[in-house]
């Protein structure tokens, strides 16, 4: 049996990682309007879509709360979540801005900011035990979206699985426990969409992908 990480449940509160925990305390100091805590996950308790990003942005989710809301990284996510019926609206604003999710969830492989957007492998690991929680409570047949290769490695490790069994590659698809489906893709931050490594065409085909897979599932 694979060793897996042992299970967390999210809290505000946690300072688990010195580092990651000082970083906050600084950032809090220089922006006291900044949320500057954990990231909680946003979305349904029972997703048939769970994505997973890296880490809460400094200017973004680390200061409205939200993932993936305040900067760059989110324009084309939720204007591609809105376009497939996953979410209310095409653009997060705040937490009080009324967006709902549908069907959805999102989180991030780490769930506190880091500096220069690096966690170590040790705070990756750490948080490990967070994402597997998540991943264990979804229903069967359930679909996760890693945006990134650090998001994906996240949820093969939190398994026990093998990373070369599981190679990162944009729109790849892999089978997971309990007939889950991993989805790949890059992460839609501003680096990968200026320099078009990422079009909004190859977002829209991993979502599509990802809507038929729910679909069935659901059906």
């Amino acid at each position: 049996m694979p060793k897996l990480p042992p299970k967390l449940v999210f809290s505000l509160d946690c300072r688990l990682c010195p580092r990651l925990s000082g970083f906050l305390d600084e950032v809090k100091a220089e922006h006291p309007d900044y949320h500057a805590r954990p990231v909680a996950p946003f979305g349904v308790d029972d997703p048939g879509l769970l994505i997973v990003g890296l880490a809460p942005g400094m200017h973004g989710a680390n200061a409205t709360g939200r993932p993936f809301t305040g900067d760059h990284a989110g324009i084309l996510l939720y204007q591609t979540l809105y376009e497939f019926g996953f979410s209310s609206a095409p653009e997060s604003l705040s937490q009080d801005d009324g967006l709902t999710l549908l069907d959805c969830r999102i989180t991030n492989a780490v769930k506190c900011l880091p500096p220069q957007n690096k966690p170590t492998g040790e705070e990756v690991r750490t948080c490990n035990g967070f994402l597997l929680a998540e991943l264990e409570a979804l229903r069967e047949g359930a679909c996760v979206l890693a945006l990134g290769g650090v998001a994906h490695n996240a949820v093969v490790r939190a398994y026990g699985l093998k990373m070369k069994d599981y190679p990162f590659g944009h729109n790849n698809l892999h089978k997971l426990p309990r007939g889950l489906q991993l989805i790949d893709s890059y992460h839609c931050s501003r680096y990968n969409t200026q320099t078009k490594r990422l079009t909004p065409a190859m977002f829209r085909a991993v979502f599509r992908r990802a809507r038929k897979r729910v679909d069935a599932a659901n059906a």
